[in-house]
């Protein structure tokens, strides 16, 4: 088996109606759930989003999709027990439906074990063929 295929038998599944776990406050159906189905983001939040939902639920697949061939890696591999437990979107420059670049900076909290933590990103994105992608972040 490649570890693409056992990292899709990892994949967590969620139903259209729940509420969607990027913390827009929307149901998983009308937010999320498309993108990761294949629908494109129309914005680089939006993609953003979806990103942060396909960590929670495994979905390399919708990962590697969506993430820039130039900076693309090869296989993600997800922390056990790592729960990404809230999105907070803290700024946006540019990234809307007729931008071609977008930057998106967040904080994602998460918790593993007895542990708690946030990650800080701001996360650089680009827009091909009507399609936008992530490139790459800067930490902190």
């Amino acid at each position: 088996m490649t570890g693409e295929a056992d990292m899709a038998s990892d994949v967590v599944v969620i139903e259209d109606a729940t509420r969607c776990p990027c913390s827009s406050g929307g149901v998983f159906g009308g937010c999320c759930g498309p993108l990761l189905r294949g629908a494109p983001a129309p914005t680089a939040e939006r993609l953003m989003r979806s990103r942060y939902t396909a960590f929670g639920l495994h979905d390399a697949a919708h990962l590697l999709r969506t993430w820039h061939r130039t900076s693309r890696p090869q296989r993600i591999d997800f922390e056990p027990e790592l729960e990404w437990r809230r999105l907070l979107i803290l700024d946006r420059v540019g990234g809307g439906p007729f931008d071609d670049q977008g930057i998106v900076e967040f904080e994602a909290i998460w918790r593993q074990g007895t542990e708690r933590g946030a990650l800080h990103e701001r996360s650089r994105f680009v827009r091909e063929d009507r399609q936008w992608y992530y490139v790459d972040g800067d930490v902190s």
